[in-house]
C-alpha cells in the first residue's frame, strides 16, 4: 500500500476500472466488500495504488471527484493539528471493517483528504 494514494470517486465504475485496466494494465490488488456490490476497489498500476470508490451519485459539477488517502501513524493525532494548520476536519475516526482508522478533512484549499491508520481487522 503506498503513503499516499489517489482515490477516484465515481457512479461509472465499469467505466472508469475498464479504462485504467486497458490504458494502462491495471490489476486488481483489493476489493470491499469481497463479493457483492462494490464499494472499493484497489488497483496497482506499475508501483503505484488507485483507488476507485462507488457512489450512485459522484457529485454534480465542481464536485470533488478525486481525493488523496495519507496514510499516518496516529489518525486522532492528526485530526487534531488540522485546523490550526488551516483545514478542517469532516469526520472520524471512525474503525472500518477492512482494517483501517479512517479520518475525514479539508486542506485549506477545500480538497478532501482520508487519513488512514492501519488496525488489526476484528
Amino acid at each position: 500500500m503506498s503513503t499516499i494514494q489517489p482515490v477516484i470517486t465515481t457512479a461509472a465504475p465499469d467505466a472508469v476500472i475498464g479504462f485504467y485496466t486497458e490504458m494502462f494494465g491495471a490489476e486488481q490488488v483489493f476489493r470491499v466488500p469481497e463479493e457483492g456490490p462494490l464499494f472499493y476497489l484497489g488497483l496497482r498500476i506499475g508501483d503505484s495504488d488507485l483507488g476507485v470508490v462507488v457512489k450512485d451519485e459522484a457529485g454534480g459539477e465542481g464536485a470533488p471527484r478525486i481525493l488523496l488517502s495519507v496514510e499516518v501513524d496516529d489518525v486522532a493525532e492528526a485530526l487534531g493539528r488540522v485546523t490550526a494548520l488551516g483545514g478542517s476536519v469532516s469526520g472520524g475516526p471512525n474503525d472500518m471493517p477492512w482494517g483501517q482508522r479512517v479520518g475525514h478533512i479539508k486542506d485549506p484549499d477545500g480538497n478532501p483528504v482520508n487519513l488512514t491508520q492501519p488496525i488489526p481487522v476484528p
